[in-house]
């Protein structure tokens, strides 16, 4: 800051300097006949300038972290964090949509992760949040209590998998005998636990008794409160897995068996909804149309998710 003064302070030395002897010149008091005086006189009418010109530019030199900090502060300012909760299987989905969104709002997205179950109670806690993406029944729930505003979009679906470690031997799971025959000669099952709330837990923990197999299952059971399944198996913990096909393929080290028999399929829908409470409902309708639109489509696809039925 001092040198800052220092410099102003030249300047307008400078220029007063200048204007003096033009003043004095041009009144009489002073005569450039001289070659010293006029000298003089074209030096000191030139100090103001030059001077201007280097101390400027030393200013601006000194200044310029300052000014990149005050325009950084005004562009912020502008900009907004937008919060994104996501269940499960939609995770990978909105991450990879994150640059595409950040690059057309200018908004920075903030992504917090959680099974189906616990969302839905931290949005029933108060959580603040922009948008949700989760199941249409949690979404239709929670609305009921005043927690979404506007409609929801069914944005993807997800079927579950079986899911083995890379090089062993694949399975029959052609058909819901074959499928039931696979569980039963594994050494152990892993699927999410259904206490944790996870959509496909809970759906296998249901399969398995209606199978008639939960009994034989259980004692053999490896339960995940929550991320990828295939991660037991690949580590070795877990034998055989099941699991969203989306939760399965991000996981090295495993194999996608394929998908359960269709007789016996559960898909997962995913909705979005924007939050009655958010702070940035602008930038939540924008990843929600993004969510929705074509961009979403490939990812969708790598992701071994789908379009929900219309």
């Amino acid at each position: 800051m001092k040198t800052l003064c220092v410099y102003l302070i030249v300047i307008g030395v400078g220029w007063m300097l200048g204007l003096v002897w033009e003043y004095l010149v041009l009144s009489g008091v002073a005569s450039p006949v001289s070659l010293t005086a006029v000298v003089w006189y074209y030096a000191t009418r030139c100090t103001g300038p030059v001077l201007l010109v280097i101390g400027s530019s030393l200013i601006l030199r000194h200044a310029s972290p300052k000014i990149g900090l005050v325009l950084a502060g005004i562009a912020s300012a502008s900009a907004a964090e937008v919060k994104i909760l996501t269940a499960g299987a939609m995770k990978a989905v909105v991450l990879e949509l994150v640059p595409v969104f950040e690059k057309q709002t200018g908004h920075k997205a903030v992504i917090d992760n959680d099974t189906a179950g616990g969302l839905t109670k931290r949005i029933e806690g108060g959580e603040a949040f922009d948008l949700a993406v989760v199941t249409p029944g949690a979404i239709k729930e929670l609305a009921a209590k005043g927690k979404f505003t506007g409609s929801q979009i069914n944005v993807a679906r997800v079927g579950v998998g079986v899911v083995v470690k890379e090089g062993a031997a694949l399975p029959d799971i052609a058909t819901v005998e074959s499928f039931k025959r696979a569980l039963l000669a594994a050494k152990s099952v892993a699927y999410i636990d259904p206490a944790a709330g996870g959509s496909s837990g809970i759906y296998v923990a249901g399969l398995l008794d209606k199978l008639g197999i939960a009994a034989e299952i259980k004692p053999k059971a490896k339960l995940k409160k929550g991320g990828y399944v295939a991660e037991l198996i690949a580590s070795g913990e877990a034998e055989l897995g099941l699991h969203q096909i989306s939760e399965i393929l991000p996981v090295k080290g495993v194999k996608l068996v394929g998908p359960l028999p269709a007789e016996i399929q559960n898909y997962t829908t995913y909705a979005a909804a924007v939050g009655a409470q958010a702070q940035q409902k602008e930038g939540a309708q924008a990843m929600l149309k993004l969510l929705a639109g074509p961009e979403a489509e490939a990812v969708l696809k790598a992701r071994g998710m789908e379009r929900p039925p219309s």
